[in-house]
């Protein structure tokens, strides 16, 4: 129920996120749908203008706005510069709207028909939130007091939260289980897989209408004030950042003489003089089949073709000594194969698996070897053993440090580190002065991190890669979004407007070109007509299982002719920008009958896996409606225009 709460509490940088929406729980239903639980905002502030009313329980303005703001903070862990207008602007206000509604209407719903919340219960979710712990692993009351006043909450309010996501949960998890799908309900949905579409393309490139007359002074300016969002630069962040890598411990952490010389002393056993062996052995379980094999193999079959002739194959393996055969398998059998010459069948002996068949392909004898012989084998197994507890006590040190409250200058003068300066960059990495540079591509993870944290917070750790590096990075400064000013835009600006207009232009022909195959003109002669140089009619034939197949990836033509009636056109933007496209689509064609039975079962079973979403989906609606749940529209579309900054 937590579980995302317990998770990004665990880190450094995820305690930050945590804790700023402490315990506060809003129900995931995407647009009424509901996909499990997520962290949100709580109820606050005084008498508000009511944006719902469901059952005994309403949403306040307060309410609503807090909760975005919630949501807000917890998409900017994967979107950093995301805003609220944004998020509202992409139909992020819907959604809290929707979750928070659906939320309260389950937990009124569960009320009452007898679902209960019970104390011990929501003590038990509260304490086993592990920020809320302290040193000796048992819920801190004291904690738990602060992190409430910090964010301004109660301890009834996170309460109420809980007890809501119990009930909820009590009537959502029998529902959403649900996975099974009469093959009657499935027969359809695969037999749209098979319908196909037929149709053509065309394409009025923005290229084709002109450049056109050099634009105004006026013309610029209005195109600027218009589309200053375009231009806007996002907010910047410098830091300085000072890597803690293997090579830079590497001298540090080289073996001396005395080392190797007691490593040496220390695996004797190893570098002294031994045989090693290839082998391919052969498990059988019945001792009279294991007896007829090792037979076989000793009258001259190979011992592969001997095991495949009773459906059994030969595992091979090489350069194994009697020591480490006989901890895979057993000591009677390493002393039993290591008994016989080259050539040689062990066997059958009771091992691990079963009655075991050896035969001896190779002996090797390897001489010992001397400490000079063994000493750069040693010298490279000590030097990264050493290496990796070096960087590990770095860490360590560096951390306790950072934790005791070190400054970075104080951190890096220390351990003698070298500091990189990284100028301002945008959380993608780009610095708008210079966009052809990017900063050096191992630091992306402190780029990451950076833009996550508060700017007031100290020194920071954070890992590089797989290797144990790590950098120890610092924000030093933060410079806010800003659009700069037409004047030092006005080149871009010129060739933004021309685009622009060429591409009005191309959509004012396609729109012409539209209508007039809507009235029965075929598409090839209203493109002809427009008297431009276009490009020939493409044809456009694709089946829904190639639709379903690349999903994302299918081109957007055949996406929309999937959405249209035949002996029909419809306008398109071209990818990119280049032009508008017109898709006509000419026929349907359907399968006559059922689809085959295997497509019908992969269907039935993609189906069982949304299925419970959907029934739950219902419920929600079922609820919303028995609770008569009631939305002020006037109050929504005033808080929506107040997010959006459009207030009057």
């Amino acid at each position: 129920m937590l579980t995302l709460f317990r998770r990004l509490i665990y880190s450094r940088l995820g305690a930050v996120i945590a804790l700023s929406a402490l315990v506060v729980i809003a129900i995931a239903f995407v647009i009424g749908d509901i996909g499990g639980l997520k962290l949100g905002g709580g109820a606050q502030g005084g008498p508000q203008a009511v944006i719902a009313t469901i059952g005994d329980q309403t949403v306040t303005a307060a309410d609503l706005r807090e909760r975005i703001r919630s949501d807000v903070n917890n998409f900017r862990q994967q979107q950093p510069t995301l805003t609220e207008q944004q998020y509202v602007a992409a139909g992020g206000f819907d959604g809290t709207l929707n979750r928070t509604i659906g939320g309260i209407a389950l937990e009124e719903f569960g009320k009452r028909i007898g679902l209960a919340a019970p104390k011990k219960l929501i003590d038990q979710q509260l304490a086993a939130i592990p920020g809320l712990q302290g040193v000796d692993g048992k819920f801190n009351n004291d904690v738990y007091k602060q992190l409430l006043q910090q964010r301004g909450l109660t301890d009834r309010q996170v309460r109420g939260d809980i007890a809501r996501s119990i009930i909820i949960e009590q009537l959502q998890l029998p529902i959403q289980g649900a996975t099974q799908v009469p093959t009657k309900l499935a027969e359809p949905y695969a037999a749209l897989l098979l319908e196909e579409r037929v149709g053509e393309v065309g394409f009025i490139p923005a290229k084709a209408i002109g450049a056109g007359a050099v634009p105004t002074a006026d013309e610029l300016k209005t195109f600027y004030q218009r589309n200053q969002t375009r231009y806007r630069i996002p907010e910047r962040r410098t830091f300085r950042v000072a890597v803690v890598s293997p090579e830079s411990l590497k001298a540090a952490a080289a073996p001396t003489d005395a080392e190797i010389a007691a490593a040496y002393r220390a695996q004797a056993a190893r570098f002294a003089a031994r045989e090693t062996r290839d082998l391919a052995q052969v498990v059988v379980s019945g001792q009279a089949q294991a007896d007829a094999l090792a037979a076989k193999v000793r009258g001259g079959t190979p011992i592969e073709a001997a095991a495949k002739a009773i459906g059994l194959e030969a595992a091979k393996l090489t350069g194994v000594d009697q020591t480490g055969y006989a901890a895979q398998t057993s000591v009677a059998l390493a002393k039993a194969v290591f008994a016989v010459p080259q050539g040689g069948v062990a066997g059958p002996v009771k091992g691990p698996l079963g009655l075991t068949v050896v035969q001896v392909e190779k002996v090797a004898k390897l001489p010992a070897k001397s400490e000079a012989e063994a000493r750069a084998t040693l010298s490279e197994e000590l030097g990264k053993a050493k290496l990796a507890k070096a960087l590990s006590d770095a860490q360590e040190q560096i951390g306790d440090a950072i934790d005791a409250k070190g400054t970075f200058g104080d951190i890096v003068a220390k351990r003698k580190l070298t500091v990189e300066t990284v100028p301002p960059v945008t959380a993608a990495g780009i610095d708008p002065a210079s966009p052809d540079r990017r900063p050096n591509p191992q630091l992306r993870p402190v780029l990451d991190a950076g833009f996550k944290i508060d700017p007031s917070e100290g020194p920071q750790l954070v890992p590089l890669g797989a290797d144990g590096s790590f950098a120890v990075m610092i924000v030093d400064r933060v410079l806010p979004p800003f659009t700069p000013p037409l004047a030092e835009l006005r080149g871009v600006i010129a060739r933004d407007f021309t685009i622009d207009r060429a591409q009005r232009g191309a959509r004012t022909v396609a729109a012409k070109v539209v209508a007039q195959v809507n009235q029965g003109k075929p598409l090839a002669q209203a493109l002809k007509e427009t008297g431009l140089t276009l490009p020939p009619v493409q044809p456009l034939r694709a089946a829904r299982a190639q639709l379903e197949l690349l999903g994302a990836r299918a081109p957007a033509p055949v996406t929309l002719a999937f959405a249209m009636a035949p002996k029909k056109a419809k306008l398109q933007a071209a990818p990119d920008g280049q032009g508008w496209l017109v898709v006509y689509l000419d026929k349907i064609n359907r399968r006559d009958g059922s689809a085959p039975p295997q497509i019908v079962a992969a269907r039935r079973g993609e189906l069982g896996q949304t299925i419970g979403n959907e029934y739950l989906e219902q419920l929600v609606r079922a609820v919303r409606a028995q609770l008569k749940v009631k939305v002020n529209d006037a109050e929504v579309a005033k808080l929506r225009a107040e997010l959006m900054g459009t207030t009057p």
